[in-house]
């Protein structure tokens, strides 16, 4: 129950965020935002100013387009929905009508179209920056190898990578992923401490402390001279990490880095899944759907806040990529319509788009119905 709770925290905030975008944007471009809600339908409470400037407020899922002119909506209403995932905005004129009134979406010039569409993406890129940023201020998990000279490090470990067949390692039962804690009672703390350490042991029966998973063993190993280094070893590649926290400024461009990294790896990934698809290569191991996300929240929360903030950082990240995507249905896909109507020099007719972005939803419903499929059978 933890696990769900927590991932409709996390989607909401990424959703809402998104929302939120396209929200102020239009209001800051002149357009009418007619309804601005947390949740989806049904509505349980709403509350807005009307024709005179007056708050009101109403309960449940009514139609205000029943009410006396007077007491309509001036500007936006403001909802609290009973689905208590994201939100939404309902903004005047997006799907072609009012072209001829000011405040209307479709009123508007390109490029302002452009923006509104691309103010969640942006809104989505700018949340992980700050989550990041938090993080580092906070304390994130890092290589130790990138941590700047104003970094306070605490939790280091060194993790084995890789083992060597045939190595003194391998014959102990190292394998990747593992922790080396000690060696004989000397706590290990970095690479370099590592090292050191095996050098000091070179030859002679040492005792190691690893832990492989939740589980801690001791075992002896006798480092040797590893003939690709020339070097006193005991065959692993290993990799230094700890949660790494800076300064309030230093975070922030730490934050802006980690940023454009993340955003770099997810663009990579994604074209080597769709490279992957177009050969023909089995892409189900690298796709997850909401039962697979809600797993892996849950898991993530269980190993502190900053966990979460960086996994959060990397689902708004997701999404921001995925929405721009040009494909019906998805912010990306509209953008789309808005450059063909550039080079077209007229809009595409309205009821060919909406079937376009009708057929889009339903085969990303579809891909969403499936891959759930998949993760609940993994789960099981």
């Amino acid at each position: 129950m933890m696990t769900v709770l927590i991932f409709i925290l996390v989607l909401s905030v990424l959703v809402f965020v998104h929302e939120f975008g396209h929200f102020w944007t239009a209001r800051k471009l002149g357009v009418k935002a007619e309804e601005f809600g947390f949740g989806f339908p049904p509505r349980l409470f709403g509350f807005y100013r009307d024709q005179q400037g007056q708050r009101r407020h109403f309960w449940g899922n009514r139609s205000l387009d029943e009410l006396p002119l007077e007491q309509k909506p001036k500007g936006t209403v403001y909802s609290l929905n009973w689905l208590p995932i994201g939100g939404f905005v309902k903004i005047k004129g997006e799907n072609g009508e009012g072209k001829q009134e000011p405040d209307s979406f479709a009123a508007q010039s390109l490029g302002k179209r452009a923006l509104i569409l691309a103010a969640g993406v942006i809104m989505n890129i700018v949340l992980a920056f700050f989550l990041l940023s938090l993080g580092y201020m906070l304390g994130l998990p890092q290589s130790l190898d990138e941590a700047g000279p104003s970094a306070r490090i605490t939790q280091a470990q060194v993790w084995v990578m890789e083992t060597l067949p045939q190595s003194p390692a391998a014959d102990a039962g190292l394998e990747a992923g593992d922790v080396i804690m000690a060696v004989n009672g000397q706590a290990v703390s970095s690479s370099e401490n590592l090292q050191a350490l095996v050098a000091e042991n070179n030859g002679v029966a040492t005792n190691f402390l690893v832990k492989s998973g939740d589980e801690e063993k001791q075992v002896t190993i006798t480092p040797t001279v590893i003939a690709s280094t020339g070097k006193p070893g005991i065959g692993v590649s290993i990799y230094a990490s700890g949660k790494v926290r800076y300064p309030f400024l230093i975070a922030i461009w730490e934050g802006f880095k980690a940023t454009g990294l993340m955003f770099w790896a997810i663009i990579v990934a994604f074209a080597t899944l769709i490279r992957d698809l177009f050969i023909g290569a089995s892409v189900s191991g690298q796709v997850t759907g909401p039962v697979g996300i809600a797993t892996l929240t849950g898991q993530v929360a269980s190993l502190g806040f900053t966990y979460l903030l960086q996994f959060m950082a990397l689902l708004s990240l997701n999404l921001a990529l995925i929405n721009i995507l040009p494909f019906p249905a998805l912010d990306g896909g509209r953008i789309l319509f808005v450059v063909i109507e550039k080079f077209k020099g007229k809009p595409v007719k309205q009821s060919v788009e909406a079937w376009i972005h009708t057929i889009g939803f339903w085969l990303l419903l579809a891909l969403i119905v499936v891959v759930t499929y998949k993760d609940i059978g993994r789960l099981f």
